[in-house]
């Protein structure tokens, strides 16, 4: 578990919080349980490591906020939309014995293992992340799903993962998909179109242009037949041949 320390704070104006970000430290809220909802202040750099991972969000921190310890965990962050630093934080105090619903998120491990993957398949991943419902002092980290043996097709469903005592996935009524190793997606490459050169060429060739010392002659095809290259005699007269008698 992680430790911090926090300070208390008065809620004060828009410009003394901006002077407090200034400072370094991240304006915060502690509420839930029987206690009152309390203004705090954290430093950004004991966070700096922990805070831009997936599991922080899903993460029980343990807070000394000016002597008193709590349990809390993130439920809300406020990000900068330019510089995508952390502006405001809630955290939730974990009172043992409660159950709460929860978003974890999924790790996959073995990559290298999995025939499937080996034989380029492709990971498809449906499911980043997985609500869960538990007990405020067993709440998983991550959710770590074991791709050695998947093959080509494998469908990896909740019932694959191995879930701590008491902790169940919020959707009860089927057996969700995580992830799937799927078929290799084999791209096809459009035709490449013919380009103005090929089409101007290929124009000139059926008009049967020659080139004849660097000029083009076109041939005279107007009115010509197969087997019409021989002089035909004119009409009415015939070529006599010798006499042989």
């Amino acid at each position: 578990m992680e430790n911090f320390k926090a300070t208390k704070r008065e809620i004060s104006t828009s410009g003394a919080i901006n002077k407090l970000r200034a400072q370094g430290f991240i304006p915060a809220i502690l509420y839930g349980g029987t206690k009152k909802n309390l203004p705090i202040s954290i430093n950004k750099n004991q966070l700096k490591d922990i805070v831009r991972t997936e599991a922080f969000m899903s993460s029980v921190l343990d807070l000394d906020i000016d002597g008193d310890n709590e349990k809390v965990i993130p439920r809300d962050m406020h990000l900068d939309p330019l510089s995508n630093e952390p502006l405001h934080i809630d955290f939730m105090r974990v009172i043992k014995g409660e159950t709460i619903i929860i978003e974890i998120p999924v790790r996959f491990v073995n990559n290298e293992k999995s025939p499937g993957l080996k034989k380029g398949g492709v990971l498809n991943i449906v499911r980043r992340k997985v609500k869960l419902k538990c007990p405020a002092e067993t709440i998983p980290k991550e959710i770590v799903i074991d791709l050695e043996g998947t093959e080509i097709g494998t469908s990896i469903k909740i019932s694959f993962v191995k879930l701590p005592d008491n902790v169940f996935p919020t959707i009860t009524d089927r057996d969700f998909v995580i992830a799937t190793v799927a078929s290799p997606t084999v791209v096809v490459e459009p035709e490449k179109p013919a380009t103005e050169t090929e089409e101007t060429e290929a124009s000139a060739e059926g008009e049967g242009e020659t080139p004849v010392d660097g000029k083009e002659v076109k041939a005279d095809t107007k009115g010509a037949k197969p087997n019409d290259d021989k002089e035909k005699p004119a009409p009415g007269k015939q070529d006599k041949g010798k006499d042989t008698k």
